[in-house]
């Protein structure tokens, strides 16, 4: 089913510590050990008929510590484990090079919608750090926050939504989305 064909609803995941465990500057695909309840996650994401994407910094590749390669092939070993993901968005971008995609600015959430042709504003992105918040919030969608040992509390604390794991996330979202949708009709 091609992402047109949907609902025209998105869930966009942060990567690292979002739907698999964070191994810094991770090159080697057999390091990819998914999230507690990612499976679970995902079945139920596919489930609803609601598209799927990534939107991930990686400024291992800015920094020169990763090739784009080894970005890519870390990337394809999740969409075997949980995917297809029906749209991949990457900053490759070091920290200080002031673009537009590297969360928590925008970029990467309205371009993976603008692949899906989904609205901004019917999408929403399940991350583990306020920049995952922060760059849903400035680009129109909603957000899920899914805490980990990194996640501060601070964080935690101003996250409007916040949930225990990927699957309570997952569920929240669809919730969301479905209040959203009633909102247009």
């Amino acid at each position: 089913m091609t992402p047109s064909a949907r609902s025209r609803r998105a869930i966009l995941f942060d990567r690292d510590g979002t739907l698999i465990q964070d191994v810094p500057y991770n090159r080697d695909p057999e390091r990819v050990i998914p999230m507690p309840a990612a499976a679970e996650a995902m079945r139920e994401v596919k489930a609803a008929g609601v598209a799927t994407g990534v939107v991930t910094n990686q400024s291992g590749i800015g920094r020169g510590i990763l090739s784009r390669e080894q970005v890519a092939r870390v990337n394809l070993r999740v969409d075997e484990l949980l995917g297809p993901f029906d749209v991949w968005a990457v900053c490759p971008h070091a920290p200080d090079a002031a673009c537009g995609c590297r969360k928590p600015q925008p970029g990467l959430i309205l371009d993976a919608c603008a692949v899906l042709d989904v609205r901004p504003e019917d999408a929403v992105v399940i991350g583990d750090i306020a920049g995952d918040l922060e760059a849903a919030r400035a680009a129109g969608a909603r957000a899920v926050l899914v805490p980990t040992p990194v996640t501060d509390q601070a964080e935690i604390a101003h996250a409007e939504h916040v949930a225990v794991d990927l699957a309570e996330a997952v569920r929240m979202a669809l919730r969301m989305q479905g209040s959203r949708r009633a909102e247009h009709v």
